[in-house]
């Protein structure tokens, strides 16, 4: 992203492979990272790389893959952790376990210094994001959007060509059904996202191919003879 008010680099991190991304005030060169889910050393190599100055730490849902490094980034950094919404808090509080379970003892649980709320503005340098919340996937989850550049980091909510799985504890698949179409789709067919894993996409591309929320997914999803696709996201 380049000659905008904002620049992001992606960092997959963790076996998981998970989208953590560093965007940063192109004016100000202070920089967010969102979903730092492990490999701290690394994020922080790479803003030095950049020659950044982190200023937040930003999560969108408690899932370790995308907050296990949240704790121990913010104690290298001393910088504040916002997010994700006060409903992902048991999730949160899991994920030591989770860690040791997927490998990674590292992962560590946190209190964030903000929670988010849908409606919400976090600011970064001399630009702002706005917050929403979707839940669906987890119950907490949120969704940061830039208007300006028409750009969002979407987490788990949605994928190029799926959705997030709604399988795990408290998800809840026509809570992010509605938490794509009604909050995301409004923002416009030309606004380019970060899923949790895998290749970025557009809200227009999704709206015309993926098999889940597609429009013409949705006008299918009606019929009462209706069988949903089978959701085999990463996230």
């Amino acid at each position: 992203m380049t000659d905008m008010p904002i620049r992001a680099v992606i960092a997959p991190v963790t076996p998981l492979q998970q989208n953590c991304t560093i965007v940063w005030c192109a004016k100000t060169k202070k920089a967010a990272v969102i979903d730092p889910g492990g490999e701290v050393p690394r994020l922080v190599k790479a803003l030095a790389d950049q020659g950044l100055t982190l200023e937040k730490i930003w999560i969108t849902h408690g899932h370790m893959d995308h907050a296990g490094g949240a704790a121990e980034l913010k104690r290298v950094t001393g910088v504040p952790i916002e997010g994700p919404h006060k409903d992902d808090q048991f999730w949160i509080d899991r994920i030591q376990e989770s860690g040791e379970m997927y490998g990674m003892p590292e992962a560590r649980i946190f209190t964030p210094d903000r929670w988010l709320e849908d409606g919400d503005v976090v600011t970064l340098g001399e630009t702002q994001f706005e917050v929403l919340h979707c839940p669906g996937h987890t119950p907490g989850h949120v969704v940061f959007f830039h208007r300006e550049t028409k750009f969002a980091q979407v987490g788990d909510v949605l994928f190029q060509g799926s959705i997030g799985r709604t399988d795990f504890p408290l998800g809840n698949h026509q809570d992010l059904l509605d938490a794509i179409t009604g909050k995301l789709w409004p923002l416009g067919d030309d606004v380019r996202f970060v899923p949790g894993h895998g290749a970025m996409s557009s809200f227009g591309a999704e709206r015309r191919s993926n098999p889940f929320v597609s429009d013409r997914a949705i006008a299918a999803s009606k019929s009462a003879d209706y069988t949903a696709p089978k959701n085999t996201s990463p996230g």
